[in-house]
C-alpha cells in the first residue's frame, strides 16, 4: 500500500474527532438579529439557515419574516422549495442572499457563500483574499497590487502567473479566458452583494471542469435594499479608494451601477498601480414571471510588477524589487469590456435561465518580452431547474448547457525597458468549450436525497503560428470528457446537514502548458493530456443558535496533473505528472463564547470566535522522478481566526491572526522551503446595519518579515528567485454611507 494511501487513512480519525467536537458544542441562546456578526464559511451568521426542506413562503415579506424569526425551523416540508414564488424574488434573474444560500446548500459537497456584510464594512476589501479569508480549503495570498495566488484544494499550484484550476464568474459570466486563464485585476471587492464558492466538481452547474471548482461574484440590482451608497478607504503604502453606487426601481424597470477608483504606491518598490472599475445592470420584468437583465462591466487597470526574489532578499529586504523587473519596467495592464444578457422565466415548478455574453480584453504586459494580447471571448448558457413531486417523492432536476469560445490575437515583442521592440512571436489562438450537464436530486426519504449527475465537455484548442522564423508552432487538439458524480444529502434536522459524494473532474490544458529548452524534453502543447481526478468527499455543515460550522474531508486521486516537471532558464514548464494525491480537511467554526457581558436582553452583547482551518496533504504518488515528495506551493496547515467583541449598538473590537505554523516547499525536489509565520491584526468599528458604518484595521502589527506566496520550480537552490514578500505593518480606515 502506498504511503499516500496510508496517510489518507490517518486523516479519517482526525476528521471524526473534529466533527465530534464541533457538533457537541453548546447552543442554547437565541440567534442574533442585528446582522453584524462575522460569518464563517458556508453561510452568513446573520442569516437564519434556510434548509432544502423548509416550507416555501408565498410572498417576499413573509419570507423575510421567516428568515429573521427566532422560532425553530419547521420539520422538512412536503412541498418542493422551488415551487411558485418562493424560487425567486424580488428580482427574478438574481437570487437574494437567503435564496442563494438555500440554493447552494442543496449541493452534497463543499460550498460556501460569503455575503458582502462579512467583509465589506469591516476591512479594506482590497483583494480577493479579503473576501475568501474565512473559507476553509481556499489559499489566497497577495503577490502585488490586486494579483493573488489562489488555490482551492491544491488547484493550479504550478501556475506561477495568471490563474489556473479555478474558474471565475461575474454574475454567471466567465471571467477566465476561453482557454482557461484568469486574472484578478477585474475583481472589484466593493461591487458584490455576495460571492459563491463551489469547490471541485461541486461546480458542475457552471460547467467547471477543474480540480478547484468555481467562484461566482454576484452584483446587486436596483431592487435590493440600500441601492445607493458611497465609501472612502485609505491607508498604508499610499492606498486610497473612492467607491459609489446608485440604483432604484421604476415600475417594471430597475437599474444599478457601481464604480470605484483606487490607487496605491505599494509596499514594495516598483509596485505602484491604479484601477478604475464599473459594473452596471438594467432589469425589466416583462411579466411577474419573466424578467430580462442586461449587464455591463468595464475595467481599466495599470499595475507595475516588483517580481519574485530570493528567500534571503524576501526576509531581509522585503521592499526591494527584482532588478530585472525594474530594468524592463515590467507591468500588467488590462482594459476590458464585458456585455451580457440573462433572462429568467418562472413556471409553477420550473425556472428557466438563459443568456449570452461577449468580452473584449486587451492585455498589455511587458515582462521578459512585451506581450500584446487581444482576447475576444463570447458564449451563452441555458439552465432548467425543476423542483416537484413525482409519485409522492420530491425530485429536483438541474440541467443545462454552457458555451465559451474565444480567440486570442497573440503578439510578443522584444522588451526595451518597458517599450515595444521588434516582433518576437505571433499567433492566432482559438478555443471552444461546450459543456452539457445534468444533476438530479431524488428525495427517497423525507429529508435524504440521492444526488447523481454528469457533465460532458467538448473542447478544442487551435493555434496558427504567424511567426515562422523560429519554427512552426501551429497545432490543434480536441477533447471529449465525461465527469460523473453521485452523492447523498441528508437534512439531519432543520439546522444540520451531512453530505458525501464521489465525483470526477477533467481539466483541459491551455496553450501555456508545454516544455522546451536545453537539457529537457520538447513537449508541444498538443501533447499535453487533460488532468483527470476522482474525488471522495464527506462532510457536515449547519447553524444552531450562536453556532455555525463546516467540516469536510476529501481525497482526490489525480492522473496527469498539470505540474512543474521541468524547468529551463529559471522558468517552470508545466506538463503532465503521472499520478498524484490531494487530500485534506476543511474546518470552519463560528461560536459565541460568551454572552450578556455588559448588555442583557433579547439582543445581548457577545464575544464571537470565527475560525477557518485547512489541512493540506498534496503529494506525488510514486512518481518516477519525485517519488512521494510533497507537492510545492501550499502550506500543510493554514489557520485564520478572529475574536470579536460585538455590542448590539454596532460597536465591535477584536484581534485576529493568520498562522502558517510549518514551512512548505517551493520545488518538486523538496530542497527549498519558505518560512513559517504568524501575523497579528486588530480591527474596530461601528456597523449596526444602518445607513452608516466606519472601521479602522491594523495588519501585521508586529511588522513581521514573511513570505506571502511563492512561485514553484522542479529543483531550486538558495539563489532561486521564487519568493513574494508579504507587506509590513499597515493601518487602514474607511467610512461607508448607504440609503
Amino acid at each position: 500500500m502506498s504511503s499516500a494511501r496510508l496517510r489518507s487513512r490517518r486523516l479519517m480519525p482526525a476528521t471524526a474527532l473534529v466533527f465530534t467536537c464541533l457538533v457537541s458544542l453548546p447552543a442554547t441562546a437565541q440567534s442574533p438579529r442585528d446582522g453584524t456578526l462575522p460569518p464563517v464559511t458556508v453561510q452568513a451568521p446573520d442569516q437564519a439557515r434556510p434548509t432544502a426542506s423548509r416550507r416555501p413562503q408565498r410572498s417576499a415579506s413573509r419570507a423575510t419574516r421567516a428568515v429573521r424569526s427566532n422560532t425553530p425551523a419547521p420539520l422538512p416540508a412536503v412541498e418542493p422549495v422551488g415551487s411558485a414564488r418562493a424560487a425567486r424574488g424580488p428580482a427574478l434573474t438574481v437570487l437574494t442572499v437567503q435564496q442563494a444560500l438555500k440554493d447552494i446548500q442543496q449541493t452534497p459537497g463543499g460550498v460556501a457563500l460569503v455575503p458582502a456584510n462579512a467583509y465589506r464594512n469591516s476591512t479594506v476589501s482590497n483583494t480577493i483574499k479579503d473576501i475568501l479569508d474565512y473559507v476553509p480549503g481556499v489559499f489566497a495570498q497577495p503577490k502585488w497590487g490586486d494579483d493573488t495566488r489562489l488555490s482551492i484544494r491544491g488547484s493550479g499550484l504550478s501556475r506561477n502567473f495568471h490563474l489556473r484550476g479555478v474558474q471565475l464568474y461575474m454574475d454567471g459570466i466567465p471571467i477566465n479566458t476561453a482557454d482557461g486563464y484568469g486574472d484578478f485585476q477585474e475583481i472589484d471587492p466593493t461591487a458584490y452583494k455576495y460571492v459563491a464558492v463551489y469547490k471541485g466538481a461541486n461546480a458542475l452547474q457552471f460547467g467547471a471542469n477543474s480540480l478547484g471548482g468555481a467562484i461566482n461574484f454576484v452584483t446587486a440590482t436596483g431592487r435590493d435594499p440600500f441601492p445607493n451608497g458611497v465609501s472612502v478607504d485609505a491607508g498604508a503604502f499610499g492606498y486610497r479608494r473612492l467607491q459609489a453606487n446608485a440604483g432604484g426601481v421604476n415600475g417594471p424597470w430597475d437599474g444599478y451601477v457601481t464604480a470605484s477608483t483606487q490607487a496605491a504606491e505599494g509596499f514594495r518598490n516598483h509596485s505602484d498601480g491604479e484601477a478604475h472599475r464599473l459594473s452596471a445592470n438594467i432589469g425589466y420584468q416583462i411579466t411577474p414571471d419573466i424578467e430580462t437583465r442586461f449587464y455591463l462591466n468595464a475595467n481599466h487597470v495599470r499595475q507595475r510588477i516588483p517580481g519574485s526574489v530570493t528567500k534571503t532578499s524576501a526576509l531581509t529586504s522585503p521592499e526591494t524589487a527584482a532588478a530585472n523587473n525594474v530594468a524592463l519596467d515590467q507591468q500588467r495592464n488590462i482594459d476590458t469590456v464585458r456585455l451580457a444578457n440573462k433572462t429568467t422565466i418562472r413556471f409553477e415548478n420550473t425556472v428557466v435561465d438563459f443568456g449570452a455574453f461577449g468580452v473584449d480584453r486587451h492585455l498589455m504586459h511587458p515582462i521578459f518580452q512585451w506581450l500584446d494580447y487581444r482576447y475576444q471571448d463570447y458564449g451563452g448558457f441555458a439552465k432548467v431547474t425543476d423542483d416537484r413531486f413525482i409519485g409522492g417523492y420530491r425530485n429536483r432536476l438541474v440541467a443545462g448547457v454552457n458555451l465559451l469560445n474565444g480567440r486570442l490575437d497573440n503578439k510578443q515583442y522584444v522588451n526595451l525597458g518597458g517599450q515595444k521592440g521588434a516582433l518576437a512571436s505571433s499567433s492566432l489562438d482559438k478555443s471552444t468549450n461546450t459543456t452539457f450537464y445534468i444533476e438530479n436530486s431524488f428525495y427517497f426519504l423525507r429529508n435524504v436525497a440521492l444526488v447523481a449527475g454528469t457533465q460532458f465537455l467538448h473542447a478544442t484548442r487551435d493555434r496558427k503560428d504567424r511567426f515562422l522564423s523560429d519554427g512552426d508552432g501551429s497545432g490543434s487538439t480536441k477533447f471529449d470528457l465525461w465527469s460523473p458524480k453521485a452523492g447523498l444529502l441528508w437534512d439531519i434536522d432543520p439546522t444540520w446537514q451531512a453530505f458525501g459524494n464521489i465525483s470526477r473532474s477533467a481539466e483541459v490544458p491551455s496553450f501555456g502548458e508545454s516544455a522546451s529548452g536545453m537539457g529537457i524534453p520538447t513537449i508541444p502543447f498538443t501533447s499535453i493530456r487533460p488532468q483527470r481526478a476522482t474525488t471522495y468527499e464527506i462532510g457536515t455543515r449547519g447553524r444552531r443558535p450562536d453556532l455555525v460550522w463546516e467540516l469536510t474531508g476529501y481525497r482526490a486521486e489525480i492522473k496527469d496533473e498539470l505540474l512543474c516537471i521541468y524547468s529551463a532558464f529559471g522558468n517552470c514548464n508545466v506538463t503532465n505528472a503521472d499520478r498524484s494525491v490531494h487530500q485534506g480537511i476543511e474546518a470552519g467554526l463560528g461560536v459565541a463564547l460568551f454572552k450578556n457581558l455588559f448588555e442583557r436582553g433579547p439582543a445581548p452583547d457577545r464575544l464571537w470566535l470565527n475560525m477557518a482551518y485547512t489541512l493540506n496533504d498534496f503529494r506525488f504518488d510514486n512518481d518516477a522522478r519525485f517519488g512521494s515528495n510533497l507537492l510545492p506551493g501550499a502550506p500543510r496547515h493554514y489557520l485564520r481566526a478572529e475574536l470579536l467583541y460585538k455590542n448590539p449598538n454596532g460597536f465591535y473590537l477584536g484581534p485576529n491572526v493568520e498562522w502558517v505554523p510549518q514551512a512548505y516547499y517551493v520545488d518538486s525536489a523538496n530542497t527549498l522551503m519558505t518560512e513559517p509565520y504568524a501575523l497579528l491584526g486588530l480591527k474596530a468599528g461601528i456597523d449596526n446595519g444602518g445607513p452608516y458604518s466606519i472601521y479602522i484595521e491594523g495588519r501585521n502589527l508586529t511588522n513581521k518579515a514573511y513570505i506571502a506566496s511563492a512561485s514553484i520550480i522542479d529543483k531550486a537552490n538558495a539563489n532561486s528567485p521564487l519568493f513574494e514578500p508579504g507587506a509590513g505593518r499597515a493601518v487602514y480606515a474607511g467610512f461607508k454611507a448607504r440609503w
